[in-house]
């Protein structure tokens, strides 16, 4: 057991000062006034002296497996380090295939998943990737989704990209319809993740098929939306629609193109609803620039760290942290349907992210246990100081 006294606690919304009691992976007890503990009971007591916490960090887009190839053999990225997300802030994650779903696939990345829940995190994954055929598990959409406990919904289904397979609207509603009725049956999220490119339909596909069929907006859930401005601004009026839209931290803005800062402020200044936009990282992805002939000329790597750097920055702008913190917390965990997750509460899974006052990062704790502790990493991966 371990009892935390003396937290600014963030739930998201503001609780003031209180003490946390943690246990069997759970919060146990939050209140204002310091339990009676048993003395036989074994309890590691923190006094964090008024430390910041919050819920951990949901990165719901990012390449577990490791994510590239589009420059040859060579460029495939590896897959992501467990201190990597634990340094950041990130508690669960959800992995994807990006353009790679040949040489990668559902298999290794439900496997990258389960090590990953093994070594202490919560770790999802969606079945396919970028091109139609799916590469699914199964065969299936609905089955992947059914019997698969990390599969939770599809993608990074692409369009509006050169490297898409150009997925037709009967695709995409087919592809759609499957994630749903999973969903359904299993109590998963049960959404499709689209990755959208530069292309000029932008979110067509999208907008046509809320107007046209009876599939719940909340399925389509289209991420990169801030890379460029005329694409998030077709993404907002689907959120008003009733879709979650996804914005990526990317490490360099292009000048037609928001930050996930930006993008964010501009989204929540205006009144649209607050709990539909969320951010993610596109960890361990390739971030590739491309010639008008559709060569690779730059590479870049997403990197997990931006989750937490995108937060500080938001509050030492002087942004609210009630505010803005639930686009990395519970408005995911609302998406992907995980009620344990994206919260401080009695119940809620003892996952929790504590930042000094200066909103230095002192220490992450994932289902009840410490992995960075007053700024100190305490564990990591089975083979990161082996290599």
């Amino acid at each position: 057991m371990l009892l935390l006294k003396n937290a600014q606690v963030f739930s998201p919304v503001a609780m003031g000062l209180c003490h946390i009691l943690i246990g069997g992976q759970k919060i146990l007890w939050i209140g204002k006034e310091l339990p009676t503990i048993d003395a036989m009971l074994a309890v590691e007591i923190v006094d964090l002296d008024g430390c910041l916490v919050l819920p951990g960090l949901i990165d719901g887009h990012t390449h577990i497996t490791g994510g590239g190839g589009e420059s040859g053999y060579s460029s495939r990225v590896p897959p992501v380090e467990l201190s990597r997300y634990t340094k950041a802030g990130i508690t669960t994650v959800v992995g994807v295939l990006g353009t790679d779903d040949t040489t990668r696939n559902t298999q290794t990345l439900v496997t990258q998943a389960r090590g990953l829940c093994e070594e202490g995190i919560t770790a999802y994954c969606y079945t396919g990737g970028y091109h139609v055929p799916l590469t699914t598990l199964t065969g299936s959409v609905r089955e992947d989704i059914a019997y698969i406990d990390r599969i939770i919904g599809v993608g990074e289904l692409a369009i509006s990209d050169h490297r898409s397979s150009q997925p037709t609207y009967d695709e995409v509603l087919r592809i759609a319809s499957d994630a749903h009725v999973g969903g359904l049956m299993t109590g998963k999220a049960g959404i499709v993740h689209f990755h959208l490119g530069n292309g000029r339909r932008g979110l067509e596909l999208l907008d046509k098929a809320l107007n046209e069929t009876e599939i719940p907006a909340r399925v389509f859930n289209p991420t990169h939306v801030n890379r460029k401005k005329r694409l998030f601004d077709e993404a907002i009026q689907l959120a008003n629609q009733g879709c979650y839209i996804d914005v990526t931290i990317f490490p360099e803005t292009a000048d037609d193109a928001w930050s996930a800062e930006e993008a964010l402020l501009r989204y929540l200044n205006a009144g649209n609803p607050a709990n539909r936009i969320t951010l993610s990282t596109d960890g361990g992805g390739c971030l590739p620039e491309f010639d008008e002939q559709g060569q690779v000329c730059r590479i870049g790597v997403g990197d997990p760290m931006s989750f937490y750097s995108c937060l500080k920055n938001l509050l030492e702008q002087g942004q609210d942290l009630t505010k803005v913190l639930p686009a990395f917390t519970s408005n995911v965990a609302e998406l992907l349907r995980l009620p344990a997750k994206g919260r401080v509460a009695v119940g809620a899974d003892a996952d929790l992210l504590v930042l000094q006052d200066n909103y230095e990062h002192w220490g992450t704790i994932a289902l009840g246990e410490w992995h960075v502790k007053a700024g100190e990493l305490l564990r990591q991966g089975q083979f990161e100081t082996m290599i």
